[in-house]
């Protein structure tokens, strides 16, 4: 399943939730005054609401979403029992059903002193418990075909180790596919060769391993008593490139973990899952609900300019409209990024014969008067009219609109620290805290360090903020090139 795909369904169920509850409590409501007055279907819908019962209304809806976020229900429910998940749901219900019963006691609502709570909530919870019945078998189909996939890396080869890949391998529905192990040379690795688990690399690997392939998490399963050293430094190291870590229990004191740090359970099996990125669930939906109808507005309101860049780009200069270019996205998965064409045509060949010319430090190319450059194209990068085409990575997910600025291939090979990495623990977008202090004329270091401090200090009022100052300093056009 793909980013767009996964959070429309995640947006979609909140939505389906508040609905269902909503159809519940109308049922609830349509059943006792049938009971009592002999209420008719027609005479129930023409009933008119004061705006009292309006704002306690609103206040209920309220109470609904935050109860069913504060249990969990719209967290990653993929390595949860059905039974803990229906768990949950029976008690963010009761919960619910309870403070609309002390609502109603404290309004007087004359509907809560009769059978309208338990209608409601024998309703409620049989529908909420169906849906997520339904959910999971489609995720499962889903999954099983090879969409919505995590890759997970495997570090210990131990009898432990083995059996929590034969239990990932025997759940396909889960959507985890292990890409390998990684460990030394021991006395058991000659029975670990024999189950046909592939060695990725020892110990001393895993760090090139991990910066040129798609590891979206690792899994420590090393024997505390003997590899306590090297499991905390494998764990800093995924810590530093923005990897989630997952630990088998008993590997760490949990009096060192992290507040971020949660645990989880495989059938069976508790698993310690130290997050690598963004972790507050909801506030990421609201960013990807604005990133869609962010990215679709503008690409709808700016396509006039747009259609006028792509005819003024053909006329003054041979060659296509559209620059693609293979850039390093989350978790380094690769994917090609568009822009209007502001070079020659053959730009990227010409690279190298221009690299003893970077004004720059770091592993990034710049240099304020590239003969490459097409005058046309001197004018869409200075109005950053040339950055718009990523308006449609945005909306099929590969790019936010608020998110540190996705790299070349080149340049993320040319990055020399590995705490450089940890930009990629996070959606890549068109703007970030670099464009609003200085764009190019800031250093490679300082703008690794504002990533990180987005990353750090990431909320929905900060991303709000820059793409407010994002604006200006375009129109000003500081730092451009």
């Amino acid at each position: 399943m793909g980013t767009i795909r996964r959070k429309f369904l995640l947006v979609s169920l909140q939505l389906f939730d508040v609905t269902l509850l909503l159809g519940c409590s109308l049922l609830a409501a349509f059943v006792v005054m049938r009971q009592e007055g002999q209420l008719s279907f027609a005479q129930f819908l023409a009933m008119r609401f004061s705006l009292l019962n309006l704002v306690l209304f609103l206040v209920v809806l309220s109470v609904w979403h935050i109860t069913f976020s504060a249990f969990g229900l719209y967290r990653s429910r993929r390595l949860k029992k059905r039974a803990a998940e229906y768990g949950d749901i029976a008690k963010a219900i009761l919960s619910i059903t309870l403070v609309m019963g002390v609502i109603g006691v404290v309004f007087r609502v004359r509907l809560v002193f009769s059978q309208f709570l338990p209608v409601f909530f024998v309703s409620s919870l049989g529908g909420l418990i169906f849906s997520r019945l339904y959910l999971r078998s489609l995720l499962a189909s889903v999954r099983i075909r090879g969409r919505n996939l995590r890759f997970i890396l495997i570090v210990g080869s131990n009898p432990r180790a083995i059996q929590f890949a034969d239990r990932i391998a025997h759940q396909p529905e889960l959507g985890y596919r292990v890409i390998g192990f990684v460990d030394q040379e021991w006395h058991g690795l000659q029975n670990f060769s024999k189950t046909g688990h592939p060695l990725i690399c020892d110990f001393a690997g895993l760090a090139p391993f991990i910066r040129t392939n798609v590891v979206d998490e690792v899994m420590i399963a090393l024997p505390l008593a003997s590899l306590h050293t090297v499991g905390a430094q494998i764990a800093a190291l995924c810590e530093e490139q923005g990897i989630t870590i997952r630990l088998l229990p008993d590997i760490f004191d949990l009096k060192l973990a992290r507040p971020t740090t949660t645990t989880e359970d495989l059938e069976g099996a508790p698993l310690i899952t130290h997050p690598g990125g963004f972790t507050e669930e909801w506030p990421l939906l609201v960013k990807r609900l604005v990133d869609i109808v962010g990215s679709l507005a503008l690409l709808i309101a700016c396509m006039p300019v747009m259609l006028l860049c792509a005819l003024l780009i053909k006329l003054t200069s041979p060659g296509p409209v559209f620059f693609a270019q293979k850039r390093i996205g989350l978790n380094k998965r690769v994917f090609e990024i568009y822009k209007f064409r502001t070079m020659v045509p053959d730009a990227e060949r010409k690279l190298r014969e221009l690299e003893h010319l970077n004004e720059v430090s770091g592993p990034v190319f710049k240099i304020k008067k590239d003969p490459r450059i097409t005058p046309i194209g001197k004018i869409l990068r200075k109005t950053s009219i040339d950055e718009l085409p990523q308006l449609w990575n945005v909306l099929r997910g590969e790019m936010s609109l608020v998110g540190p600025r996705p790299l070349p291939v080149r340049d993320y090979e040319g990055f020399s620290q590995d705490w450089h990495r940890r930009r990629l623990s996070v959606r890549p977008g068109i703007t970030c805290l670099w464009q609003i202090n200085g764009r190019s004329s800031l250093s490679f270091e300082k703008w690794i360090q504002l990533d990180l401090q987005y990353i750090d200090s990431w909320s929905l009022w900060l991303d709000l903020r820059i793409l407010a100052r994002t604006v200006p300093a375009v129109f000003k056009g500081s730092g451009a090139a």
